[in-house]
Order: structure tokens, then C-alpha cells, then sequence
């Protein structure tokens, strides 16, 4: 029998044996001590790994795309941009039901299967990746499937935030999210490496050969050598076995805050059911957005994301039953609060810039310096010529997600001593002044002949930016883990992260559609523009003289 204590009594001395938790007062600082601390870092300490391997999973088509391209895989640049923007918005829709997983269905019991699940994706894509005829769809199949890593930071961060007192919120939730980031950098070192190695022998299937030079975080891998790109999705597999397993005999779910999930089996029923209803929407409005011939392009990108956000809310408003339905009812009350929204927006500043940047940075640098942008003899400027000095896409696309996850601790940490929302107002006005010096940049190099002279300025500015969205990233869960109590703080992380993730689907697209127009400056002047608007927001309702919550 698990040992428990009621409110006014003595902590509990020692910890509880088996998964779940009945007694969890992490505000009392003796049951902190005695108790409260070991699980909880335990908890952390295992949920990072596997956090990082779902968005290794989740990010990898924006390296795959690179090598396909090296590769000669018979699609365009634009229908390359549309994996990772299919990638990208999937592992957004996924953190809407993802946000409500830890109160319906228990944190290990969530955690266990939604790890488990990224085999499926990993596998597929490897063998997928082996047949350079197959047809566009299948690729973009896979590229939908690998969202469920995507989904899978709503559930983690919404579990590690009930196993911390609201002291430790920023830096709990920074190591959580910042270490768990590394899984995009984690991902661009990782793809290249094993591309190079018949990893799983035999059973790995048949190599091809590089007709462009490619490259890795040591250097140049030149055209004709030998790449098994199918690796990019087997190589997972080797860790998320194991990390399953550390899922299901280390984790815990608090009853405290999941006091209905029902045995694992019903547990397991709940979050894949919410899970799939997920895919419907997505499918749906990726068949309206996108152009033939894989959908009918009848929507832009501003009318598919509202539409698909409102989707599946509905399909999960209306699909959920029984005890479900009043779990679901009871999380979409934080859609009354106006917190909800203004938090909403200033994620968007944060993590959508990360992961957006992450996804669709390695192919823009691809495109832009790796090719001499010269005028025809209409003096019409071309973008086909190959350039001998291009650098090295995979030796320097991981610096900025490398950075950005390295930071975001030490914004927790930060924003616990100063306050999140001064933290978030400093590293918005940098976003504003770097991304408008970014623009320039590219702008200048998408008009040369010699566009690797601006790669160096271009790393660099981009690095700032990594640099601000990594702290921000930590000073905006501070602030939502102090705004919101304890019931409502996890569901609105969740929800946050959700619509902040569609920054994996508009940084690609937008920045894919700006390079075919030959503006690419104008993303990010756009970006820029955003970032300003989000600057009002924060002081307007947390730094002002009679701010709603004063600096929280």
C-alpha cells in the first residue's frame, strides 16, 4: 500500500512504490524534501531522452530534403518544402489533443506509448527512403506521420509541469524543453553521420550514390560516395526501444492530477483515439492546401491553419465520450482566459521561430548559397548554376538549433530571478532588429554571383536568433507556470506549444514561397513585423504601470 498523508499531517518519509502517485503536494516543502524531489527529477531526467528522440523524429525531413536533393530524387525544390512544412503542420495538430493527454490518460502511461509510437514513422520513412520512384505522396505520408513526435511536446511538458512547485517551474521546464530541443540538433548531427555507414548491415537494405557533394558536422562528403539515406529513419529505432521500456518501469502518473485515466489499456485506448482523431483534420486541410496533384490548392496558408486549429478542437469537442468528455470539457476552460491568448502569441515569438527556422533553414541555405545567382542574357536573374564555393549545408545547419536548445535552461533560470516577461520584452526587440538584418543579407546574397561571401553574416544573425527564441522559450513557461494554477497551467502549455508549433509549417512555407519569388528578405521583414506587434503585447498586459500581472 502506497504510504499517504492528508493536508496538516505529517510529509510522507520515504517514496511510494508502483506507477502511480495517490499524495503529490509539491508546494509543501517537507513533502518536497522527503519525497516529492526524487520523483520528480526522476520523472525529468527520463522524459528529456525521450522528448529528444520525438523531435529528432519530427524534424528530420528538414534534413532528409537536403539529401534528397543530393540525391537526385525526381522533386522540385517546392514539393521538397512541402515535406517539411507536411511535418511541420501534423506535429502542430498533434499538440492539440497532446495538450489534454496527461489529465485523461496519466504522464507515464502517455509518455510510454507516445515514445513507442515514433517507431511506426521511423521505420516507415527507411523504407520509404529506399525507392527514389515512388511517388510523392508516400514521402509526404511519412513526413505526416512523423508528427506524433511533433505532439509529443504538448504531453511532456504538460507532465513535467504538475511534478515541480511553482519556484522550479522555469528551470524544470527549461531543462525539460531546452534538452528535449536538442533532438533537432541531436537529428542534424546524428542524419548525416549514419548516412554514411551501412548501419544495419544486410537488413539495412542497398546504398545510393551522392550525385552532389554533401556534407556533415565535420565537413564536405563528396559526389559518388556511397549513402544509405534510409538510415535518417532507422537509426531511431536503437534508441526508442529502450527508451520505451525506461517510459514504462521509471515513469509516473499523479493521481493528484489524472485521477480517471482507468487501467493502461484504457489509457492507451484514450490517447490513441485522440491521437487519430488528430489526423483528420490535418488530412483534410493539407488535401485543400496543397496543389495538385496531391490536393486541390484550393486555400492559402493563413485560412488552412485557423481551419485546421478550429477542426480539430471540434473533432475532439464532439468525438470524446463518456468520462472523457467531461475531461475534455473541463480543459477547454482555459480558452476563457485572456491569458491563454496573449501567452499564445508570445510563444508563437519563441518556439515557433525555433522549430520554424529549424525546419526550413537547411534547405533555404541550400538553395540560396548553393547556387551563383547571375543574369541570363535578357538580364533576367537565374537560379540554376551550381556554385563551386557553396558551403556546406549538414557542417553548419545544426549551430542555431544547437544553440537555441543550449539556452533555454538558463532562460528558466533567468526569468525565475527577474521575471519572464521582462526576459520575453528584451529578446523580442532582438528578434525585430536581427530578422531585418537577416533579410538584408539574404537579400544581397540571393543577388550574387558569389553569395558565399554573406554565409558567414548570415550564420552569425541567424545564431542571435536562435539565441533570443531559446530564451524566450524559457521565459514565457515561467510565465504561463506563475499565471496559471496547477490544473490549468498543463493544459495551456500544451495548447501554447500546439499553435506555436505551426511555426514547423509557415517558416518552410513562407520562406520557400519568398526564395521562388526572388524576395526571400521579405519573410523575414514579415517575421519582424510580428515580433514588433508582440513586443506591445507583453508590456501591454505584463510590464506596464497597471499590467493585468505585473512581471510574472
Amino acid at each position: 500500500m502506497n504510504a499517504s498523508t492528508h493536508a496538516g499531517t505529517r510529509p510522507v518519509q520515504g517514496a511510494p512504490r508502483g506507477p502511480d502517485v495517490e499524495d503529490w503536494r509539491p508546494e509543501d516543502d517537507a513533502f518536497w524534501e522527503s519525497t516529492g524531489k526524487k520523483i520528480a527529477y526522476r520523472n525529468l531526467w527520463i522524459s528529456i531522452p525521450a522528448l529528444l528522440c520525438g523531435f529528432a523524429v519530427w524534424g528530420m525531413w528538414g534534413i532528409i530534403t537536403v539529401q534528397m536533393l543530393n540525391l537526385g530524387f525526381p522533386f522540385t525544390q517546392d514539393q521538397l518544402f512541402t515535406l517539411t512544412a507536411i511535418a511541420g503542420i501534423s506535429g502542430a495538430t498533434m499538440r492539440i489533443p497532446a495538450s489534454f493527454l496527461i489529465r485523461l490518460a496519466g504522464g507515464r502511461n502517455t509518455i510510454f506509448l507516445t515514445t513507442a509510437m515514433l517507431l511506426a514513422p521511423a521505420i516507415g520513412t527507411g523504407i520509404a527512403l529506399q525507392h527514389t520512384d515512388w511517388p510523392l505522396w508516400v514521402f509526404q505520408l511519412m513526413a505526416l506521420w512523423c508528427g506524433v513526435g511533433g505532439g509529443n511536446f504538448a504531453s511532456s511538458m504538460s507532465n513535467i509541469s504538475t511534478f515541480f512547485p511553482k519556484r522550479l517551474q522555469g528551470t524544470a521546464l527549461g531543462l525539460n524543453a531546452g534538452l528535449g530541443n536538442f533532438g533537432v540538433t541531436t537529428m542534424q548531427i546524428v542524419i548525416p553521420l549514419v548516412m554514411t555507414v551501412p548501419l544495419l548491415g544486410a537488413f539495412g537494405g542497398e546504398p545510393m550514390t551522392l550525385m552532389k557533394d554533401s556534407g556533415w558536422i565535420f565537413g564536405k562528403i563528396a559526389a559518388g560516395t556511397p549513402t544509405w539515406i534510409q538510415n535518417a529513419g532507422f537509426a531511431w529505432v536503437l534508441s526508442l526501444v529502450p527508451l520505451s521500456i525506461l517510459c514504462w518501469f521509471g515513469m509516473n502518473n499523479l493521481k493528484a492530477v489524472s485521477p480517471d485515466t482507468g487501467n493502461p489499456i484504457v489509457a492507451f485506448s484514450k490517447i490513441t483515439y485522440l491521437y487519430t482523431l488528430a489526423f483528420v483534420p490535418a488530412i483534410f486541410m493539407l488535401y485543400l492546401y496543397l496543389p495538385a496533384p496531391t490536393g486541390l490548392g484550393l486555400l492559402n496558408m493563413w485560412v488552412a491553419i485557423p481551419l485546421d486549429i478550429i477542426m480539430a478542437l471540434t473533432v475532439m469537442k464532439l468525438a470524446a465520450f463518456g468520462p472523457m468528455r467531461e475531461g475534455v470539457t473541463r480543459q477547454f476552460k482555459i480558452f476563457s482566459d485572456k491569458h491563454t491568448w496573449s501567452m499564445t502569441i508570445l510563444y508563437i515569438v519563441t518556439f515557433g521561430s525555433f522549430i520554424g527556422f529549424s525546419m526550413a533553414l537547411p534547405l533555404a541555405m541550400k538553395v540560396i548559397f548553393g547556387v551563383s545567382h547571375v543574369p541570363d542574357a535578357n538580364g533576367v536573374m537565374q537560379h540554376t548554376l551550381p556554385n563551386p564555393n557553396a558551403p556546406t549545408v549538414l557542417a553548419f545547419a545544426w549551430i542555431g538549433p544547437f544553440v537555441g536548445a543550449a539556452v533555454r535552461p538558463i532562460g528558466g533560470w533567468i526569468s525565475d530571478k527577474w521575471g519572464g516577461s521582462i526576459v520575453t520584452q528584451i529578446i523580442s526587440l532582438v528578434m525585430v532588429v536581427a530578422s531585418v538584418a537577416v533579410g538584408y543579407v539574404m537579400k544581397l546574397a540571393y543577388s550574387s554571383a558569389t553569395p558565399e561571401q554573406y554565409f558567414p553574416m548570415f550564420l552569425g544573425l541567424f545564431i542571435v536568433l536562435f539565441f533570443a527564441s531559446g530564451i524566450g522559450n524559457g521565459s514565457t513557461f515561467r510565465t504561463i507556470g506563475v499565471i496559471f494554477d496547477r490544473q490549468q497551467a498543463g493544459p495551456v502549455l500544451g495548447w501554447t506549444s500546439a499553435v506555436a508549433a505551426y511555426g514547423a509549417f509557415i517558416a518552410p512555407v513562407v520562406i520557400g514561397a519568398q526564395i521562388k519569388a526572388g524576395t526571400p528578405e521579405l519573410a523575414m521583414y514579415g517575421f519582424a513585423a510580428f515580433y514588433a506587434i508582440c513586443l506591445f503585447i507583453n508590456w501591454w498586459f505584463y510590464l506596464r504601470r497597471n499590467a493585468y500581472v505585473k512581471n510574472p
